[in-house]
């Protein structure tokens, strides 16, 4: 059987971590990754350098994408942050910063996306959590993002249903640069088993290539000694 033609495939947080090892995964089975971050990706990766903070600068970044390509097969929303710690004591600018990025950026970008996907019949693969599942102490925005995001794509699964492919994925931990800047009680153990961001990122390729009329709605890929899964 012939693989399946990825086609054009937007990348968000693609500039490291997960999104980093997903677009490379994208670009190793023949589709072509084009990454929305604030940073710029490593060097011949297609990008847009936007901050998703701002969903407007989100919207016309995909118009971009779409006007160079001139189509878009798939989604990913992999850029995300947190800055844990407890809700009087995180900055009312950074906690709304953070619902920002990880949840409204998600929304923008994809509801930027649709007329395209559309017409390709692609798919979406937002990017959740295990916490947004499980709610735990010091991640008030984080857990609400999360949770938001596993609303929805719940929602957008159905309201969209034979038009899109739509896939939550619940990474569990993974060993990136996501807890680098944490203060030490906020970071796993340096014996701690964190799943490699290019395994995870298989399964999103896997998502991504399911023929029109056949969707992974769920996927959940955690560390086999998750702390935090199940819920």
């Amino acid at each position: 059987m012939a693989p399946p033609d990825l086609g054009v495939v937007i990348v968000t947080g693609g500039a490291s971590g997960l999104g980093a090892a997903t677009a490379a995964a994208v670009a190793e089975a023949g589709g072509t990754p084009v990454v929305l971050d604030r940073r710029e990706p490593p060097a011949g990766v297609d990008h847009e350098v936007v901050d998703l903070a701002d969903p407007r600068a989100g919207e016309a970044a995909v118009a971009r994408v779409a006007e160079r390509h001139g189509s878009i097969s798939g989604v990913v929303t992999a850029a995300a942050f947190d800055v844990p710690g407890r809700l009087e004591d995180v900055e009312p600018a950074v906690w709304e910063r953070i619902i920002a990025v990880n949840l409204v950026g998600t929304v923008c970008v994809v509801r930027a996306a649709l007329p395209h996907l559309e017409r390709s019949h692609g798919t979406v693969v937002t990017v959740g959590s295990t916490l947004g599942f499980k709610a735990v102490g010091d991640a008030t925005a984080y857990c609400a993002s999360k949770f938001g995001i596993v609303g929805f794509t719940r929602a957008l699964a159905a309201e969209t249903a034979g038009r899109i492919g739509v896939t939550l994925l619940t990474p569990g931990g993974m060993r990136t640069a996501f807890f680098d800047e944490r203060e030490e009680r906020y970071r796993p153990p340096a014996d701690a088993t964190l799943n490699r961001p290019e395994d995870v990122a298989a399964t999103v390729v896997f998502a991504l290539g399911q023929p029109p009329g056949c969707e992974v709605r769920e996927l959940v890929v955690t560390p086999s000694v998750e702390s935090s899964w199940p819920p």
